[in-house]
């Protein structure tokens, strides 16, 4: 049960605290740089263990990356387990450019599934998380799998996820003091990136509506939906926004989100049917906050509470859904 620290009595603080003043909790990864498919690549981070161990998939959130506070914070909890962990750094979010004019977005779930079908190769019994945007990846792509979902995978957890894209992006496009700070922070790295890529590949999107993009959803309308072959932002929030795909997971699933998150509107989360997706919506949190216990020792419960889930589901897979012939719940798009 989740406990919210009264020394952080605003979403905001909450949401805040871990990547101000938290120290990067330290684990021995190992940075490997796979190829991929088309040609570009990723980085993954790599925490070693027992051959036997169940292998934990991380994905991160928007102009996060492997070493952001949670990602490490997770793996620390795997280790703690005797798990092996593989943390993937979306396209250009390791430090070095990709290759290629594209990058990563909301929706694009083909890179989790290179790195899913790797793991394969390597383990029986995996399990993946996803923070925020990497939540909002891990939910649609499962429910793109549906009753294809390879059988290695055996659980997974999402939290804080933006499930209804365009809602999300307007709210932090909104009025407020701490929406500007993080409207800001978010332009600030993704233009810084974005401008560097048009030098390499001019004419693949206008560059003075990138830079000139004072909001997330002009931002998205000038780059992310040219470059990634949607007709504009609406589109793309349409198409990749998880909301839609919850019902078709055929795996156990961890929703965690926080009624007063900044960046979600809790209305946009779900209320599934699908008796395998556990939705624990706490009323306090913030975005990827949940920070309990004292000032002195603090405590961060999303992680903790991931891996409890992930642990009890790993073993065996004690429920199942018929498989669906169609496995992608919005079959037009």
């Amino acid at each position: 049960m989740y406990a919210p620290s009264r020394w952080l009595p605003h979403p905001d603080l909450m949401t805040v605290f871990g990547p101000l003043f938290r120290p990067v909790p330290r684990v021995p990864v190992k940075r490997e740089r796979w190829e991929l498919s088309d040609g570009d690549f990723v980085d993954v981070d790599r925490l070693a263990g027992p051959r036997e161990a169940p292998l934990l998939l991380v994905l991160h959130g928007l102009e996060g990356s492997s070493s952001a506070h949670y990602v490490r914070g997770l793996l620390a909890q795997a280790r703690a387990r005797g798990w092996r962990a593989w943390a993937l750094n979306f396209r250009g979010c390791s430090g070095d450019i990709n290759r290629l004019v594209r990058s990563y977005h909301s929706g694009e779930t083909g890179d989790l599934d290179e790195l899913v079908r790797r793991a394969r190769g390597e383990a029986d019994r995996i399990a993946i998380a996803g923070f925020s945007l990497g939540g909002n990846v891990l939910v649609k792509w499962l429910g793109e799998q549906g009753g294809s979902v390879l059988r290695e995978i055996k659980a997974a957890a999402a939290l804080s996820v933006p499930f209804d894209l365009k809602l999300c992006a307007e709210t932090l496009d909104g009025p407020g003091f701490w929406r500007w700070v993080y409207r800001t922070r978010f332009l600030r790295s993704l233009k810084r990136k974005s401008l560097e890529k048009l030098r390499r590949f001019p004419g693949a999107a206008d560059e003075s509506r990138v830079r000139n993009s004072r909001t997330l959803v002009q931002f998205d309308d000038a780059l992310t939906a040219r470059i990634h072959g949607f007709s504009g932002a609406t589109d793309y929030y349409t198409q990749s926004s998880s909301g839609p795909f919850v019902e078709g997971v055929r795996i156990p699933l961890l929703l965690l989100s926080a009624a007063d998150d900044p960046f979600i509107p809790s209305h946009c989360i779900p209320r599934p049917r699908n008796p395998l997706v556990s939705v624990e919506l706490s009323p306090k949190g913030g975005h990827l906050g949940f920070v309990e216990g004292p000032p002195w020792k603090p405590r961060f419960y999303a992680e903790s509470r991931t891996m409890e889930f992930l642990s009890r589901n790993t073993e065996t897979r004690t429920r199942t859904l018929n498989a669906d012939p169609n496995p992608n719940p919005n079959p037009e798009r």
